[in-house]
């Protein structure tokens, strides 16, 4: 959801084919699903929500009330398209039981903790119809390819054991899930996820959360969301929308709004929230020279790496013994042309080692590169400067046309007034004049 022009803010929600990076943070929030991608290598994103949650006290030990604030933090270092991520929430709790009286006490702690990762497995090509030219129709039509979703598997870890016993499942759980992503435009997404939670103990249960998210434009964007938990517990549900706005490449503040149907009652839960990223990715690539061919950089050669274990041994022992004799002379053989120079300045030079073409081609490449860039980045700065003045004139140009657009309406408004007033004048006259003619008759 911007600069590095603003038109990049579609890649918060929507990602190309295989990528998992993306310039603009991509965020989970202000929802409960979660994207199968992951956030890229290099990339540690943080995501805060601050929530209150209000429901009746029901007739059973339940949690009425709610205020606190949940954290992720999300990154990716052994592969791209695997992600780790920590989730969890710190709330003050209000604590209920209602029979022939009602009781409440409070807990200040850990509502969950989950520590979890997840894998990306699949991502379906789209047809790039915008190469279209024979047809207006093929080029704008739907391709049903979009309802085949990108796939992620997700598995994690319930810490039920740092919590307070009321929010205690079942101690340490284990979680899986499958993510699934439908890009059916550039605006429009669906997230599918379905979760099999607290395994092996007398919470578990099953989650489902269905979310549609469209982006307005470079800046805004909205969601929907239902959500489900099926269990042996009581079957809860939920209905939520917010939106997000993008401050910056790396920064996102959003709010949302969510109805939660719990047994027979029904409450709200409110949330103001902020995603933000430190980005220290860095993409890999590969030179390769003219003819395609991949350049691999020369190992040093080693003369010794072919001898055996113990030759090796022996040769190193052997280079102890070789030392020489300090009683050598030195022969300096550089015949240099200048007479008057003494022996010492002789002995005191150092012999270079000449660069090599390969180290002559590197650091040319190196030197070109570094061009390259400053003249991209100054490319850019130009078109950005002219995009501003464009902006600037095609406002000038509509507050002229809308000025000269008013003054013509106004014209107009005045030619209809006088029009108006002479109509009335003749409707008048010719009155004046029948009124005459009927008294002229009646004398006569």
């Amino acid at each position: 959801m911007l600069k590095t022009s603003p038109l990049l803010l579609c890649l918060i929600f929507t990602i190309a084919a295989y990528a998992q990076y993306t310039p603009v943070i991509n965020s989970n929030k202000p929802g409960l699903s979660e994207s199968p991608y992951s956030v890229g290598s290099g990339v540690y994103q943080f995501e805060s929500t601050l929530f209150y949650r209000s429901i009746p006290l029901a007739e059973t030990f339940s949690n009425p009330k709610s205020l606190g604030i949940d954290f992720a933090f999300r990154t990716s270092f052994l592969s791209d398209k695997l992600e780790f991520n920590l989730n969890t929430a710190i709330a003050s709790n209000t604590i209920g039981f209602k029979n022939i009286f009602e009781s409440t006490y409070k807990t200040t702690g850990i509502n969950n903790l989950v520590l979890g990762a997840k894998y990306f497995i699949y991502a379906p090509k789209y047809e790039d119809k915008s190469k279209e030219v024979r047809s207006w129709k093929a080029r704008h039509s739907f391709d049903y390819k979009r309802w085949i979703p990108h796939v992620g598997v997700y598995a994690g870890v319930n810490f039920g054991d740092v919590t307070p016993d009321y929010f205690n499942k079942g101690g340490i759980t284990p979680k899986i899930g499958v993510l699934l992503q439908n890009e059916f435009s550039d605006k429009l997404n669906v997230i599918t996820n379905v979760y099999y939670d607290y395994i092996g103990s007398e919470f578990a249960s099953f989650r489902y959360i269905l979310t549609g998210t469209y982006n307005f434009n470079n800046y805004w964007s909205g969601f929907l969301e239902t959500e489900g938990l099926f269990g042996k517990q009581p079957q809860n549900s939920s209905l939520a929308t917010g939106v997000a706005y993008l401050l910056h490449l790396n920064l996102q503040v959003n709010a949302s709004l969510r109805a939660n149907f719990e047994k027979e009652q029904s409450g709200i839960t409110a949330g103001i929230g902020v995603s933000y990223r430190i980005d220290r990715h860095k993409d890999k690539f590969t030179e390769i020279d003219e003819f395609g061919n991949v350049i691999k950089e020369e190992e040093p050669i080693k003369y010794d790496q072919n001898r055996s274990f113990f030759g090796r041994i022996f040769g190193k022992i052997g280079n102890v013994f070789n030392k020489k004799d300090p009683r050598e002379q030195k022969v300096d053989l550089d015949i240099s042309p200048n007479v008057n120079e003494t022996s010492t300045n002789k002995s005191s030079r150092k012999r270079e080692r000449k660069e090599s073409l390969v180290d002559i081609i590197s650091k040319e490449d190196k030197k070109e590169k570094k061009k390259v860039a400053k003249q991209t980045k100054k490319e850019a700065r130009k078109k950005e400067k002219e995009l501003k003045k464009n902006k600037k004139r095609i406002e000038k140009e509509k507050e002229k046309e809308a000025k000269r657009k008013e003054k013509e309406r106004l014209k107009l408004e005045k030619e209809i007034k006088k029009l108006e007033e002479e109509i009335k004048k003749e409707e008048e006259k010719e009155k004046k004049e029948k009124q005459k003619k009927a008294q002229n008759k009646k004398d006569n």
